[in-house]
């Protein structure tokens, strides 16, 4: 992946997200764990795009 396309996806994603906390009424509390499941999923989309891990296809979740 190239790095202007990291960049842009990142910048996108920031920007959904800053657009949610900034103009959807919700708790503290709900917004708080938006933000971190939207930060995991960030950070581990980054580690497999960098290959420190395995592809996110692999992944199960349950038996």
């Amino acid at each position: 992946m190239p790095l202007i396309q990291l960049v842009i996806t990142l910048v996108v994603v920031g920007g959904i997200l800053w657009l949610i906390n900034s103009y959807i009424p919700m708790q503290a509390t709900i917004k708080r764990i938006l933000n971190a499941v939207v930060i995991i999923v960030v950070v581990i989309w980054l580690l497999s795009v960098f290959g420190l891990i395995g592809p996110i296809s692999g992944f199960r979740i349950g038996r």
